[in-house]
């Protein structure tokens, strides 16, 4: 098994939130960015990678997925102002 990533994606500062799981997230975000990620994403324009969290496998980062989404929208909130205040594309930092 391999390692696995949560992330968060929005198309603006506190405006709508998408929680997913992956094991390859440069490749995933690319995926949403070209609107073919997830019809949610794409009904949204959920574009910018706000959150990430690595975990070493993915049943770890499906177990931690599951908990976030039954998270209050304002717990999350607070989760990606702490970790990116600037709400950063941070898709911009994974190539670098």
């Amino acid at each position: 098994m391999t390692g696995g990533y949560v992330y968060i994606m929005t198309n603006r500062p506190n405006g709508t939130l998408y929680v997913g799981v992956t094991s390859d997230v440069a490749a995933r975000v690319t995926q949403h960015r070209a609107g073919e990620g997830s019809d949610f994403c794409k009904r949204y324009d959920l574009t910018r990678l706000v959150h990430i969290e690595p975990y070493p496998t993915i049943r770890e980062a499906i177990a931690r997925e599951k908990a976030l989404k039954a998270w209050q929208r304002a717990w999350k909130l607070r989760l990606i102002a702490a970790a990116n205040p600037g709400w950063d594309d941070l898709y911009l930092t994974l190539n670098a």
